[in-house]
């Protein structure tokens, strides 16, 4: 049975400019899943499930506003609240699924397609190590493969980085490969740079098996790595800025700005 979702490869990098220049890279894989698609998984996976616990694991409540209520009405309901026309198309969602229980997506990323393949609007949910996130909801203009947007930050994510910066994105349509781009600006410019990108492979238990036994316990890796890499630029003396608290409910109506596509 030929399924839209699918495994993505690759890695994921930062790059600080400011106060203190600082990079890494790691290797990490995402599930691209069609939210049609996910009551289909119980019976076709050994190695996923969906709300069940397994060697790797989609759930509800991991994502969108917590209440455990499928997936695709909670992204209908958070795009009719944010104005968006949407007619009923496909929903991608690509994020880290459950290894061994534990889970954790700094960003999940919905795309939002009308029925007639027509790319509808892109969903940014960002996830803080508080068990806070906040959904950015911003309509795209039919264009180009790639999208471009642009919003206000809005919620608290590291305590480096201070409120009153401005996110950009820059998303590929999902194909062979995939990738997502983040410019994060402040006053003196670009100060942050974030980007994941990665191959497609078909979802199967042999390709999941795979990806686990070369990226083990892709939750804790990620989680482990956000807390050695504060560790290093506390070291490198970066500022500690504390916990700010998120200035828009965790689930809510991005701020205002402009935004395009192209």
């Amino acid at each position: 049975m030929k399924l839209r979702s699918s495994l993505y490869v690759g890695s994921v990098f930062h790059r600080r400019f400011s106060p203190k220049a600082h990079y890494f890279r790691y290797r990490l894989f995402w599930l691209l899943v069609d939210l049609d698609e996910l009551p289909k998984i119980n019976r076709l996976f050994w190695l996923l499930s969906h709300n069940r616990p397994n060697v790797f694991s989609v759930f509800d409540r991991d994502h969108g506003d917590r209440g455990g209520a499928p997936l695709r009405a909670q992204t209908e309901k958070l795009l009719a609240e944010n104005g968006v026309a949407f007619d009923g198309g496909s929903i991608l969602m690509l994020s880290m699924p459950r290894a061994l229980g534990v889970g954790f997506n700094p960003l999940s990323v919905y795309w939002c397609y009308r029925r007639d393949g027509v790319l509808a609007a892109m969903v940014y949910q960002v996830h803080n190590t508080f068990g806070e996130r906040h959904a950015y909801v911003e309509p795209v203009t039919p264009g180009a493969s790639g999208v471009r947007q642009g919003c206000d930050k809005a919620f608290f994510v590291s305590p480096f980085l201070p409120m009153g910066l401005r996110y950009e994105f820059h998303v590929s349509q999902p194909d062979e490969s995939l990738a997502v781009a983040i410019r994060v600006y402040g006053p003196d410019g670009v100060a942050l740079h974030a980007a994941l990108a990665g191959r497609r492979r078909d979802l199967s238990d042999r390709a999941l098996l795979a990806v686990g036994l070369r990226i083990p316990a892709v939750a804790l890796k990620t989680l482990a790595a956000i807390h050695w890499e504060a560790a290093r630029l506390w070291l490198k003396g970066v500022p500690y800025l504390g916990r700010s608290r998120p200035l828009l409910a965790a689930v809510g109506k991005s701020p205002a700005g402009p935004s395009r596509s192209g």
